[in-house]
């Protein structure tokens, strides 16, 4: 059996490190936005043929980024167009190749605002609501430890989950201009969910212990018990999860990519919270 509880302190200060180091990526190079929360066009063009290169049409559409896909599909990224700019565009571009428009999208700044508030909101709604639920669920429980408690733990580890992915993509967006959009939203909550369920699995067991032993017994013991209990369908669980992104990662649409880079991040790192967090937090709060 693993002595997890007894090292409490290395696995929180880890995660607390970690926490502040993503903190500071966030507050120092800041989130890149993407047109969803920005403004701007995301427009798609096919080539047939042999397809220009990136660099040839990074050269015509030069107030913008030109993203390479698959089968001479590129994206086109760009702050503003007009439909007379656009017309202008798109005679440049055919005069390197044959081409078909697959997606224009045309975003404005109102709403991408709109998009980013929502966004907001979206997270500080389901960090509350989770929380609460917990609380709830183990309203039951008041010895040794209330079930208030369960709710605020799991409100941290959730955050402590979110804020890690979060800060590395701070640190893509700015060496490699990796951007935030709604895909990285959904991930964000999706990475969320999976990480409370986790949670939620290592706490119910520990409510067992507790009902069982009727209160006898060390209280960190039985959360060690518990957690060890647990330990190897966590691990299974986010393990088949893993091999399944880490697939799509390679052999998966690019267009994905970003979203699965934080749903990877998230998996693991919410893995991790849900073993030595979130119930060494349990037995220091009481």
């Amino acid at each position: 059996m693993l002595n997890i509880i007894g090292k409490k302190h290395i696995f929180i200060t880890l995660s607390a490190l970690l926490a502040l180091a993503s903190l500071a990526s966030i507050l120092f190079f800041g989130l890149k936005p993407g047109i969803d929360f920005a403004g701007g066009v995301a427009w798609q063009i096919k080539f047939f043929g042999e397809a220009p290169s990136q660099e040839r049409l990074a050269v015509i559409a030069s107030e913008g980024t030109v993203i390479p896909q698959e089968n001479g599909v590129f994206l086109i990224r760009l702050k503003e167009l007009d439909e007379a700019a656009k017309e202008s565009l798109l005679s440049e571009f055919r005069s390197v190749g044959e081409l078909e428009e697959l997606q224009f999208q045309n975003i404005g700044p109102v709403i991408g605002n709109e998009l980013r508030r929502k966004a907001i909101w979206a997270f500080g709604l389901v960090l509350a609501l989770i929380s609460i639920y917990v609380a709830f669920a183990f309203r039951k429980v008041s010895k040794p430890v209330s079930s208030w408690k369960y709710g605020i733990i799991a409100l941290v580890t959730l955050f402590h989950d979110a804020v890690i992915p979060a800060g590395l993509f701070a640190l893509l967006g700015y060496f490699i201009g990796a951007e935030i959009d709604t895909n990285f939203v959904v991930a964000i909550l999706v990475v969320m969910g999976f990480s409370v369920h986790d949670t939620i699995v290592v706490f119910d067991r520990i409510r067992e212990n507790i009902k069982n032993s009727k209160g006898a017994g060390d209280f960190n013991n039985l959360v060690n018990a518990s957690v060890n209990q647990t330990l190897s369908r966590s691990i299974n669980t986010s393990l088949t999860l893993v091999i399944a992104i880490i697939a799509l990662l390679f052999f998966g649409p690019v267009n994905l990519q970003n979203f699965l880079i934080v749903i990877l991040a998230g998996t693991l790192v919410g893995t991790y919270s849900s073993i030595f967090l979130a119930s060494p937090l349990l037995t220091i709060w009481r």
